[in-house]
């Protein structure tokens, strides 16, 4: 799991992949990112995988978005990422909140402050709308290309 150590948010996302690690009798190995990464760096971290857990974070969608899709086509590994973006680039799949929701509930919480709303007085809110995002050209080509066994899960 690649996550970005100055981020809170992926030390909570951190967390919750190794208890399902455990769950699942998975070892996870994790990869805390600070900055910018050599792409060699990035191999390493990748080389004996057998697939990789993006976390959601704005230097994966940004500083190194193509790195890690051509990384992760290359090496012939899975690689599930926490936005949409990372599948539109050529990624597997991701899982995550749906961001344009997000920002129409924040354009809400303007109009409500622009009219007098107190910020302090207006609730925190979650998301409420997450998409699960794959890219089928990227999983043919995966399937045509992996000597890997296949992993499949069956949704309940």
């Amino acid at each position: 799991m690649l996550w970005h150590s100055g981020n809170p948010g992926n030390l909570l996302q951190l967390k919750g992949a190794e208890v399902a690690a455990r769950t699942l009798g998975m070892q996870l190995e994790s990869v805390p990112v600070q900055g910018p990464m050599t792409s060699t760096r990035l191999f390493k971290a990748v080389h004996a995988a057998d697939g990789l857990l993006i976390a959601a974070a704005p230097l994966f969608t940004g500083v190194h978005r193509a790195r890690i899709v051509e990384l992760a086509a290359t090496s012939r590994l899975p690689a599930i990422y926490g936005y949409r973006q990372n599948v539109e680039a050529g990624g597997l799949m991701s899982y995550g909140a749906n961001y344009p929701d997000l920002l129409r509930r924040a354009g809400t919480y303007v109009d409500k402050i622009l009219k007098g709303a107190n910020p302090a007085d207006l609730p925190v809110e979650q998301p409420t709308k997450f998409e699960f995002v794959i890219n089928l050209r990227t999983a043919k080509a995966l399937a045509s290309r992996s000597r890997r066994r296949c992993y499949s899960a069956r949704i309940r």
